[in-house]
């Protein structure tokens, strides 16, 4: 995030963070990428409604940092460091996001009238607008009050029972309220002439303005909301299989009582509630943050979600829906298994329908010829049409499924999946040891007209979820390569024997060979740009905070090696740096869809990579990772010629990292034309890649049915 007066990284010696080598502080450039998401919910360019929706990422960004990272600030994970140093961090990060809640404010404030205009009405101010206090009364007596607990007598001590992301209404006479995490965080309530809009309430307004008088008290009332550690590892290594699910309940049963880390609240504190409750939670005074406006924010998903449903028209505040698109190939289930032997199928989602893979897999599922069905999933959506057809398949042949239940946060949809799977005749297998299973991968093995066995392999970027698929930038790639479907077998059988996967010919995995291999291929471009030969690396990633990849793309550098980054997050590596960095350039972009895809591109050894790993420790040492080659001569060429430059030329939504440490808007060259990546691939997508090295061989493309 921006620094006040560049006092936090001033200088470049003050970043260091390594050893030998400056790294900006993970933590602190993660801050810095929600910076740029809260950038988009206050630029006046994009539509009130898609700047609702990046407001409410920035809140959840926000809480699971807390969630997740914030602790670990404490102890004495990562690069050595004094206490006094951590500690100044540390206080640092506190007072930059209790102004960032300032600036969130700020754009709520100025999205309002622009959705009110339109007909979307966020009450933020009940007791201003008397006109539709009754309907706001309406909204609190049947969603809020019936489903509220009894109240008690009041202690700080009695923080220490509230869950995480749990909220409480405290009074000034010693009376508290638990609100259930099961009340919305914002309630809709359509206008009465359909199509005409609505209203929207917050929950913590809603509370504010009239459980107090509900409740026959008097003063005001103030509203807190906890935020717990939730960062927990679950070691399934001397575990039996069967025991697993009911391991990853208890330790999910205990991210609701974890260390308390942040309480935001609303409302008039009493003078000395502070204090006591810094002793029971044993919190600093800036772990307790006022929020500026209201502690709903990350419940704006709601607005964004339920707008379609009370307004008709809503060209003027969002962006026109895409229409998704799909090779022929993929309409035609007879076509599928044809083409793949003459050539691989790239997909770019969200340009390219995920339909395309929900549709290979359903004909694998339906074909008589199949014999097994395998893939893995890290996270998974409720409604998946994937689930349907895998249960159906499980009665005439084999199908495995290889489902991570430590996946954060998603533990629980993953768990009432494997149920379901299983009571299917689903063959389902988990995760095991310190490993996360994070490789997207699925295999098909088919028996031919000749009798011959036939293989198939997907390979993702991103997980196998439709909902995500639609959010989220990723690339796939669906081949018919008998050594990548050995591979594919190799990887599989390991995971039934629950072995780390070794042995491959193609696909490079983590933990064993990933991190090796992109030192190798570092240094092999480092050595020939010393030859004075051609060289150059581009690596599109979610983050970038190995040190040791980033010391030898330090040293690569300083060799003459090119090297272009575009890293969405947290990126710890200091670019234009004399003698260190002069030759990296590092870029990131925010729009409208989550850039997810990760792409490992070394020039002078025709070496092209996409995997699910990013450059972070758990990625390279603590997760079963793949990396997948680009074999595919036209697939190569597409993404070296078109993808790369695309992303590179973005004039609109790329930010570019400096020597201090800080982020800054790329800037729109004189005389250049608007560029923005993700408007390109939409329309490359539209055109089947007319013009592309992908053209000639993905056929017409047809609409598809939105889901």
């Amino acid at each position: 995030m921006p620094l006040k007066k560049q006092n936090h990284l001033p200088t470049l010696p003050s970043l260091l963070w390594g050893r030998h080598i400056p790294l900006i502080h993970r933590d602190i450039s993660w801050l810095q990428f929600n910076e740029r998401v809260l950038h988009e919910a206050r630029s006046a360019s994009n539509p009130a409604l898609e700047r609702v929706k990046f407001l409410a990422i920035s809140a959840s960004n926000l809480d699971e940092f807390f969630m997740v990272r914030f602790q670990s600030l404490k102890g004495k994970s990562g690069p050595p460091i004094s206490v006094r140093r951590r500690a100044e961090i540390r206080a640092n990060m506190l007072e930059d996001i209790a102004e960032f809640g300032g600036k969130q404010i700020e754009a709520f404030d100025r999205i309002i009238p622009e959705l009110d205009a339109a007909g979307l009405h966020i009450i933020t101010r009940i007791r201003e607008q008397p006109g539709i206090r009754d309907v706001a009364k309406s909204v609190f007596e049947k969603e809020l009050l019936a489903n509220l607990p009894i109240p008690e007598r009041f202690s700080p001590i009695d923080l220490r029972r509230l869950g995480n992301l749990e909220k409480c209404i405290i009074f000034p006479e010693g009376m508290w309220v638990r609100v259930p995490k099961t009340i919305p965080e914002v309630f809709a309530v359509a206008k009465s002439e359909p199509g005409s809009g609505g209203y929207f309430f917050l929950q913590d307004d809603l509370l504010l303005t009239f459980l107090g008088t509900s409740l026959s008290t008097t003063g005001s009332p103030v509203v807190l909301r906890m935020t717990r550690d939730s960062d927990y590892s679950a070691d399934l290594e001397e575990h039996d299989p069967a025991s697993i699910p009911d391991i990853v309940r208890r330790k999910i049963g205990r991210r609701e009582l974890g260390t308390p880390v942040r309480v935001q609240y609303r409302g008039e504190l009493e003078t000395d509630l502070i204090p006591r409750a810094m002793r029971a939670l044993r919190l600093s005074a800036s772990q307790f943050i006022p929020a500026a406006g209201t502690l709903c924010l990350h419940g704006l998903w709601t607005v964004y979600r339920e707008a379609k449903n009370v307004l008709n028209k809503l060209d003027t505040i969002t962006l026109p829906t895409p229409e998704p698109v799909i090779p022929r190939s993929f309409t035609s289930s007879a076509q599928i298994f044809s083409q793949l032997p003459k050539h691989d199928f790239l997909l770019h989602h969200p340009y390219d329908a995920f339909q395309a893979f929900e549709e290979w897999l359903r004909t694998a599922c339906r074909d008589a010829a199949v014999e097994c069905v395998e893939l893995t999933i890290y996270r998974s959506s409720p409604k998946s049409a994937l689930k349907e057809a895998l249960k159906k398949a499980a009665a005439t042949k084999k199908v495995r499924v290889f489902i991570e239940l430590r996946a954060r946060f998603d533990e629980l949809n993953n768990l009432l999946l494997a149920e379901e799977l299983r009571d299917a005749g689903v063959e389902v297998f988990f995760g095991f040891g310190a490993l996360k299973l994070h490789a997207k991968i699925a295999l098909v093995t088919r028996r031919g007209k000749d009798g011959a066995i036939e293989c198939y392999t997907h390979l993702s970027t991103g997980n196998y979820n439709a909902e995500t698929a639609r959010q989220y930038t990723d690339l796939a790639i669906l081949t018919a390569n008998p050594e990548i479907a050995a591979d594919a077998r190799i990887f599989f059988d390991a995971l039934m024997a629950q072995k780390v996967p070794k042995g491959f010919k193609r696909l490079v995995t983590a933990p064993d060979q990933l991190h090796k291999k992109l030192l190798q291929h570092i240094q092999l471009e480092t050595e020939a740009a010393k030859r004075g030969e051609k060289t150059k690396i581009i690596a599109k990633v979610n983050a970038l905070v190995d040190e040791k990849v980033i010391s030898a793309l330090y040293e690569a550098s300083a060799a003459g090696v090119a090297i272009d980054l575009i890293v969405r997050g947290a990126c710890s590596l200091v670019p234009g740096v004399t003698k260190l960095s002069r030759n990296i350039r590092v870029i990131s972009l925010v729009d409208r869809y989550l850039e997810h895809s990760r792409i490992y591109f070394f020039e002078s050894q025709r070496a092209m990579y996409l995997s699910s790993a990013d450059l972070m420790p758990r990625n390279l040492y603590s997760r079963l990772e793949i990396a997948f080659p680009v074999i595919d001569q036209r697939i190569y060429d597409f993404i070296k010629d078109v993808l790369f430059p695309t992303y590179l030329q973005d004039n609109q939504k790329a930010w570019e990292l400096t020597q201090l440490g800080t982020w800054k808007k790329k800037q729109k060259p004189f005389g250049a034309k608007p560029a923005r990546a993700q408007s390109t691939f939409e329309a490359l997508a539209a055109t089947g890649y007319r013009d592309t090295p992908l053209f000639d061989r993905t056929g017409p493309r047809a609409p598809v049915k939105s889901t």
